[in-house]
C-alpha cells in the first residue's frame, strides 16, 4: 500500500521525504486545486521530481482545475513539460483536458474532483487512459470494496485531512456567492461558516477532518493501492508528523500489529485539529464540528482559580489555549501546573494543547531546489472548427410534478423530469403533446440504477457508460468548461461558471449540441448527508438557501434565481441550442408564468418575473470566475 503525502512548498516536500512517504503530490503555479499554497515553479518541479526519484519515491503533479479554452494551450504545454521531466503521473479533473491528453504518454490519475464514485465510472476512466482513480470521498468501505472487487484499476483513497461537505467537484457555493471557484482552486470555504436551519444553529456544514489510522487494514483488504493525506495548505511539521504516523502504522500493520500508536496520534492531533473521524468510510453522514478553526488536542474541561490549574499530562514547553464563550488566550506551561500569564476569571475552561514540547526535538531537513529557467514546450489543442449559425434556442424545462408538466407542456420544447413515481405519467403526457420527456437520473449513485426506457439526463461518466445505448443528455454537473469536452451525448449543458465571452469561445470549438441554464436556482452543494433537515439554510448576512433532501443526498440551492431573459437573443446568435429553465419544486402557476415569459421573450414582463421570484441574479454570465 502506497503512502502519498502532500507538498505545498519545498519545505513540505523535504518533510514528507523525511517522514517516510512513498510518494508526494504537488502543484505548480497554475492549474492546481490549491491555488493559495506556496506551490512550485517549473524549475522547482523539475528539481523536486529528480530529488524524489533519487530517493526511490514517486512524484505526482496536480493539473486538477477546470480549464478555460483560452488556457488550454498553456495547460497542454505544461503537461508536456511534466512528461518531459519524468513526473510519475498527472492528476486531472477537467474532462476536456483529459480528452486532449489521450495522445500523451505521462500516466494520468483521475482527481477526486472528477467525482468518480461507481464501478462504471472507474471503467470509463480505464477507457480514457487513466491508470488510477482517486475515488470520491463520500464512499463507504463497503462501496469501495464492491468497486475494487470488480475492477483491476488502481484505487486511491483519502485517509487524513480536511473534508469538503459537498461532493468534490460539485460545489458552487464559494463560486456563486463570492466569485472564488473551488473548481479553480480558490475556494473561500463557505462550509466553515455559521448558519441556522430551523432550530439548529452553528457550523452546520463544517466537517471534522479525516483520521483513518485504524482503518488501514480494511482499506488494504479492500484492494486500495494508495492512501492519501490531504494538506498542501498545511505546515511542513504537519506533513512530517502525518508521514511518520501513517508510515509507522503501515509498517506495524504489515508486521501483523495494531496500526495506530497513541503518541503518534497525540502529536498529529496537536499539530492540526478541528475534530476528527472516519469521514464516510464507515457509512452514514460525516461527523461535524462545533467550530471551524484549528484548536489542537482537547485536554478536557479544567477549573482555573487565581489563573492556575493542574492538568495531568502536560510537559514543560507544551502550549495550551483556553476557551470559554470564545477564546480566552494561550500560553506555554512549565509542567502540569498551568499558570496563565494574563488576568483570568475563575471558572471552568475548555483546554486544548496547541504545541507539544516534542515538536522542538524534530529537526526538519532543509531543502534547496534548483529554480533555473525553464522553457515550456508548445502544445496546442486539437483543431475543432465549427461555424454555428444563429438559431432560436429550444426551451427545456426541469420539472418534478405532474401539475407543472400540464402547466407548461404546450409552450416548451422538452421536459426534463426528476425521476420519481410520477415519471411514467409525465412521459405519457409529454408523448401526447408531442414533447420529449427526459428522465433526470439521481445525483449520486454508487450503484448506478436501472432506469425506465427513454432518454436520460446523466450527471457523471459512470451513469453515461451504464446507459450508453440510450439518448443521453449531460447535466451541467459534469462541469463542461471548454470546447474540448468529449462529444459523447446528444446534448451537453455548459458549466454555469462561464462568462458570456467564455461561453462564446467554447461554442466556437464544441461541435455537439449545447444547452445553457437561463433560469432557476443553481445547486450550490450536493452533500451525502440525509440527516440535514429540509428547510432554509440562513447565513450570517441573512441570505436564505433552500435545502432539498432526497435519495440520500442534500442539495443546497442558491438564494436567488438565475435570470438570463435579456440575454436570450445574444445566446441565439452564439448558437446555443437549448435554454434550460429549472422549475423543480416550484408552484405550477409560477412554472406557467416563467415559461410563458421566456417563450415569448417578453422583456416588458421583467419586473413581473422579479416579483414572482424575489431575488434574481445574472450568475457568472457577466463576470465569470478567475
Amino acid at each position: 500500500m502506497e503512502l502519498l503525502l502532500p507538498a505545498g512548498s519545498p519545505e513540505s516536500l523535504a518533510a514528507a521525504i523525511d517522514g517516510g512517504a512513498d510518494s508526494v503530490y504537488m502543484g505548480g503555479s497554475r492549474f492546481g486545486a490549491r491555488a493559495q499554497a506556496a506551490n512550485f515553479s517549473e524549475g522547482q518541479l523539475r528539481s523536486a521530481i529528480g530529488l524524489l526519484h533519487s530517493h526511490g519515491l514517486k512524484g505526482y503533479v496536480t493539473v486538477n482545475t477546470l480549464v478555460k479554452d483560452a488556457e488550454m494551450a498553456d495547460a497542454l504545454s505544461y503537461v508536456s513539460f511534466l512528461e518531459e521531466i519524468g513526473a510519475d503521473a498527472v492528476i486531472v479533473q477537467d474532462k476536456g483536458l483529459l480528452q486532449e491528453l489521450q495522445g500523451f504518454k505521462v500516466p494520468l490519475h483521475a482527481s477526486t474532483q472528477m467525482g468518480v464514485h461507481n464501478l462504471e465510472g472507474v471503467q470509463w476512466a480505464e477507457d480514457n487512459r487513466i491508470s488510477r482513480v482517486i475515488l470520491a470521498r463520500e464512499l463507504s468501505l463497503e462501496e469501495i470494496e464492491s468497486i475494487s472487487s470488480r475492477s483491476s484499476m488502481e484505487l486511491e483513497v483519502f485517509v487524513h485531512g480536511a473534508l469538503c461537505y459537498s461532493v468534490s467537484g460539485q460545489c458552487l457555493f464559494s463560486s456563486i456567492l463570492g466569485g472564488r471557484s473551488g473548481n479553480r482552486g480558490a475556494c473561500a470555504q463557505p462550509c466553515r461558516k455559521s448558519y441556522h436551519l430551523g432550530a439548529e444553529k452553528g457550523h452546520l456544514l463544517s466537517t471534522a477532518d479525516l483520521e483513518c489510522l485504524d482503518l488501514l487494514p480494511r482499506l488494504r483488504d479492500a484492494g486500495v493501492a494508495s492512501v492519501k493525506v490531504e494538506g498542501r495548505m498545511r505546515s511542513p511539521l504537519y506533513v512530517n508528523l502525518a508521514a511518520r504516523a501513517y508510515s509507522a502504522a503501515i509498517r506495524r500493520m504489515e508486521a501483523g500489529g495494531p496500526p495506530a500508536d497513541s503518541r503518534d496520534l497525540e502529536l498529529l492531533r496537536t499539530v492540526f485539529n478541528r475534530g476528527h473521524g472516519p469521514g464516510h468510510l464507515l457509512g452514514g453522514p460525516v461527523r461535524k464540528t462545533d467550530h471551524a478553526d484549528h484548536r489542537g488536542l482537547f485536554l478536557g474541561e479544567h477549573r482555573f482559580v487565581d489563573g492556575r490549574a493542574r492538568i495531568e499530562g502536560l510537559r514543560p514547553g507544551d502550549g495550551i489555549t483556553l476557551f470559554r464563550d470564545g477564546k480566552a488566550g494561550g500560553f506555554s506551561v512549565a509542567g502540569e501546573e498551568a499558570n496563565a500569564p494574563f488576568p483570568l476569571a475563575d471558572g471552568a475552561y475548555d483546554v486544548y494543547r496547541t504545541h507539544d514540547a516534542a515538536f522542538g526535538t524534530l529537526s526538519l531537513p532543509s531543502i534547496d531546489l534548483d529554480d533555473g529557467p525553464v522553457r515550456l514546450p508548445r502544445a496546442e489543442p486539437a483543431p475543432s472548427p465549427r461555424e454555428r449559425a444563429p438559431r432560436r434556442g429550444e426551451l427545456s424545462v426541469y420539472l418534478s410534478s405532474l401539475r407543472s408538466v400540464d402547466a407548461v407542456i404546450d409552450i416548451c420544447d422538452r421536459v426534463y423530469f426528476e425521476h420519481n413515481r410520477h415519471h411514467q405519467e409525465a412521459a405519457e403526457a409529454c408523448a401526447a403533446a408531442g414533447r420529449e420527456c427526459v428522465a433526470i437520473m439521481p445525483r449520486f449513485t454508487p450503484e448506478v440504477p436501472d432506469m425506465p426506457s427513454g432518454p436520460l439526463m446523466v450527471h457523471d461518466p459512470g451513469q453515461a457508460r451504464r446507459h450508453a445505448d440510450r439518448t443521453l443528455y449531460g447535466s451541467h454537473h459534469l462541469n463542461m468548461f471548454n470546447g474540448s469536452f468529449p462529444q459523447a451525448f446528444h446534448q451537453q449543458t455548459v458549466s454555469p461558471e462561464l462568462s458570456a465571452h467564455e461561453l462564446q469561445g467554447l461554442l466556437r470549438r464544441y461541435r455537439g449540441r449545447a444547452e445553457l441554464m437561463v433560469f432557476g436556482r443553481i445547486e450550490l452543494m450536493l452533500a451525502r448527508d440525509p440527516g440535514l433537515p429540509e428547510g432554509t439554510l440562513v447565513d450570517e448576512k441573512g441570505f436564505r438557501f433552500p435545502v432539498n433532501v432526497s435519495q440520500g443526498s442534500a442539495r443546497i440551492m442558491n438564494s436567488a434565481d438565475l435570470v438570463l431573459l435579456e440575454q436570450l437573443e445574444d445566446l441565439d446568435r452564439m448558437g446555443v441550442d437549448s435554454h434550460g429553465i429549472d422549475l423543480r419544486r416550484r408552484p405550477h402557476d409560477l412554472c406557467r408564468k416563467v415559461v410563458e415569459i421566456f417563450s415569448q421573450r417578453d422583456l416588458d414582463r421583467r419586473r413581473e418575473l422579479r416579483k414572482l421570484c424575489g431575488k434574481v441574479t445574472y450568475g457568472h454570465h457577466l463576470r465569470g470566475v478567475a
